[in-house]
């Protein structure tokens, strides 16, 4: 059965538009604080709780590198998401970055918000910026359009408070939803060979639960959870849709930006794989 899960939000923008020191507020924002070490010290990518009219609201965050080499990441994170920040600095204007950020967001289809960062400068020239992207068909609400934006910034936390409750609101139209009990589907994010650990994976859940001791395919088998970190750091048991974790256990790095499940579902389920492939794969560069 569908269930209400975090909406996942992922972060697109030029480099040097502020996209990492934003998430860093963000994480000092949450509600839940721990002290920094762990996963969040090595992947951009976290889950965290906040506050809003003395509601609490769950989001998982994730980042994505602006040089154009991760460019396949950008892309296939934009993909799974539910809501864009398109990170634009009050002073810089728009940027060849954040016209593919663009791009990938309106071929994606998801919402987005226009998130100013910087905007505790005195450079900051927040009508240039909004004419700017006007130019490449975004027209924010205050020009007459549909797009939010939201100044911020990092520095002082202006309008970090305005830009969650956006999140929120945009996540109120369309909710975010997945069936924990389905089988399960997680997106590996990030992928690396640990000279201690062998093989690790970031990776999010999209549907189903991800519990330790699963068996994971992919084409064949490609290893067992043996333990879920999540992005504090803390070993868990199990990970929920829009969780993000670390596996350890894999006898293979898997690529970034393909599925693994609990079934080898390239040969049992052919065109089902063909099709929830194919959706990831659907804005990448040709």
């Amino acid at each position: 059965m569908l269930q209400n899960r975090p909406p996942i939000v992922v972060i697109l923008g030029h480099v040097d538009h502020g996209k990492t020191s934003l998430l860093d507020y963000l994480r000092k924002t949450s509600v839940v604080s721990r002290e920094a070490g762990g996963i969040t010290q090595h992947i951009s990518s976290f889950q965290h709780k906040f506050q809003i009219h003395n509601s609490i609201f769950e989001v998982t965050f994730i980042d994505t590198p602006g040089h154009a080499a991760f460019s396949n990441i950008r892309s296939r994170g934009s993909k799974i998401a539910d809501i864009a920040i398109l990170v634009v600095a009050a002073g810089d204007g728009v940027m060849p970055q954040t016209k593919e950020s663009i791009q990938f967001i309106k071929e994606t289809g998801i919402p987005f918000i226009v998130a100013l960062t910087k905007s505790d400068l005195d450079s900051t020239s927040p009508d240039r910026v909004k004419t700017q992207l006007t130019e490449v068909d975004v027209v924010v609400e205050d020009y007459g359009g549909t797009v939010p934006c939201v100044a911020v910034s990092s520095k002082t936390g202006a309008g970090i408070s305005e830009l969650l409750e956006m999140i929120d609101l945009v996540n109120s139209m369309n909710p975010a939803q997945a069936d924990p009990d389905a089988p399960l589907e997680v997106v590996v994010l990030e992928s690396s060979l640990d000279p201690k650990k062998g093989p690790l994976a970031t990776v999010i859940v999209r549907s189903g639960t991800l519990s330790v001791g699963q068996s994971l395919f992919q084409k064949e088998l490609v290893g067992k959870a043996r333990s879920l970190i999540d992005s504090d750091g803390v070993q868990i048991k199990s990970a929920l849709p829009s969780t993000t974790v670390e596996i350890i256990g894999l006898s293979v790095v898997p690529e970034v930006g393909s599925l693994i499940s609990v079934t080898p579902i390239l040969t049992s389920h052919p065109e089902a794989h063909r099709r929830i492939q194919a959706s990831l794969d659907s804005s990448l560069p040709v």
